[in-house]
């Protein structure tokens, strides 16, 4: 089915004036200002679409946004849920890029999160059909749902034109979507998108020491050492201190307090980790007690991290329960993509016990010893890397984010690179604006340290996504 020609302005403002009430979406949203909608609907998804035997399917949740749907052939921007409950579709700058459009919004939950599980639970033998490549043919799918879906309900047999958005795994989703799939989508944008699946990802540290700053990183890497030490005197005091005496080994403890300390550089709150633990340093104070007092703080109770999903006796459990994510996408983590966040070798933040031993030997305590770990050769081959050979693909990056070394910094021929800087530029900050710790509503960039610098980039992202819609319309690119 082909799509419609482009629409010049003026018709363009003239269907809008007269466009019928059954073209159009005219419900109250019914969220509050984080969501643009939560209301939930399913779509019956195959379970295995690998199989040409096999037809189970499970139900898939899914969402739609259609009070800025203008016209019946309006765009409609596909946002990728990632590896999380998808609980509703988030009211970040695509809220903003869907009125500017004149867009629908529709998500999919991925498969096995939140409550879109095809068994009854996470047994490793049930797991065997979470994967990337399953993800990427469930949007697939989806996506031909839909669009015949809308099509039957508005009577019409074009299809609308398709752009694909996705942050940190989800973006890499994004990206390989339109590599893969490129008839049923115009473009799309792999927002933070991580995919290059690295298998030993020193960068990681080291760029959370750079975005950091010397005294920050200093700080730290003193902290690491006292830690170290005083797990062998006084280990039990030490995990009380921190709210973590459930995480009886010792590397899921040290790996817990390491990630706590990148989870304010990499969502934009470097200043609430590093000045109160530069100040305690100048003072002479107990710079373990003031990482823990940040660690309670601002990780447990304002980010809401759950201490015992570090645990390996709690990735170990089966039963589904709201912390299961975890045990979830560790599995991804010890098939696929690694991104193992090991030391460096030399001068490095975390714990040189956060080794690569470490990380294989968790796959085995949780999924068992035949568990051989992620095989990032092959994922590489499959979709590229940083060498992906797709068109028409924006990737955007946060300058102070760790996980721009797992993303395509780097621009060709159709597929522009953006790195934006700031100081609080981390994950995702093209769409969540800044911190994004916490939902931005709308995106706003007014609490980045430079505001110009993402509405810079927002506008090229703007520039490209109405390039490639129209481009995409005029070529008449068709459905399968």
């Amino acid at each position: 089915m082909k799509l419609a020609p482009p629409i010049s302005l003026a018709i363009l403002a003239l269907v809008l004036a007269v466009a019928s009430s059954a073209q159009r979406h005219m419900r109250e949203p019914e969220t509050s200002s984080s969501y643009l909608t939560k209301e939930e609907h399913w779509i019956n998804q195959t379970i295995d679409h690998f199989s040409p035997y096999d037809r189970t399917h499970f139900a898939q949740r899914y969402y739609e946004y259609l009070d800025e749907f203008q016209f019946s052939d309006s765009p409609i921007f596909l946002n990728i849920c990632g590896e999380s409950s998808c609980n509703g579709i988030s009211n970040d700058y695509l809220g903003v890029l869907a009125k500017k459009f004149g867009a629908a919004v529709v998500s999919l939950e991925h498969r096995y999160y939140g409550k879109s599980y095809p068994f009854g639970s996470f047994s490793l033998d049930n797991l065997r059909y979470l994967s990337s490549k399953q993800a990427l043919f469930d949007l697939a799918v989806f996506r031909q749902y839909y669009q015949e879906s809308l099509n039957a309900k508005l009577n019409k047999s074009t299809d609308n034109p398709w752009f694909v958005f996705g942050i940190s795994y989800a973006g890499a989703l994004s990206a390989w979507f339109h590599l893969k799939f490129p008839h049923l989508t115009c473009g799309s944008l792999a927002s933070s998108g991580v995919v290059l699946a690295v298998y030993n990802f020193t960068q990681f540290d080291q760029q959370v020491g750079e975005s950091a700053g010397p005294e920050c990183k200093a700080a730290l890497q003193e902290i690491t050492n006292l830690v170290e030490h005083r797990l062998e005197s006084n280990q039990k005091e030490l995990k009380k201190l921190f709210n973590a005496s459930k995480l009886s080994n010792d590397g899921d403890f040290l790996y817990f307090l390491a990630d706590a300390a990148v989870t304010a550089i990499q969502y934009g709150d470097p200043d609430e980790l590093c000045n109160p633990l530069i100040e305690a340093k100048k003072a002479g104070e107990d710079l373990v007690e003031a990482y823990a007092k940040y660690v309670k703080e601002y990780y447990i109770d304002y980010i809401g991290a759950d201490v015992e999903t570090y645990g390996q006796q709690q990735l170990k459990k089966a039963k589904i329960s709201d912390s299961s994510s975890a045990r979830l996408w560790w599995f991804q983590v010890c098939t696929e993509v690694a991104y193992f966040q090991v030391a460096p070798a030399n001068d490095s933040i975390r714990s040189t016990k956060v080794d690569t031993r470490y990380h294989l030997d968790l796959c085995k305590k949780v999924f068992g010893n035949d568990m051989s770990g992620p095989d990032v050769s092959a994922t590489n081959l499959f979709y590229g890397g940083k060498d992906i050979a797709g068109s028409k693909i924006i990737f955007t990056n946060g300058s102070q984010d760790p996980w721009r070394h797992a993303s395509k910094q780097t621009s060709s021929r159709g597929m522009p690179a953006y790195i934006i800087k700031c100081h609080n530029c981390g994950h995702g900050s093209d769409m969540r604006g800044c911190p994004q710790s916490r939902l931005v509503p709308k995106g706003d960039a007014k609490n980045c340290s430079s505001p110009d610098a993402v509405n810079k980039v927002r506008q090229d992202i703007i520039t490209h996504i109405y390039q490639w819609l129209s481009e995409c319309q005029f070529s008449g690119v068709s459905a399968m």
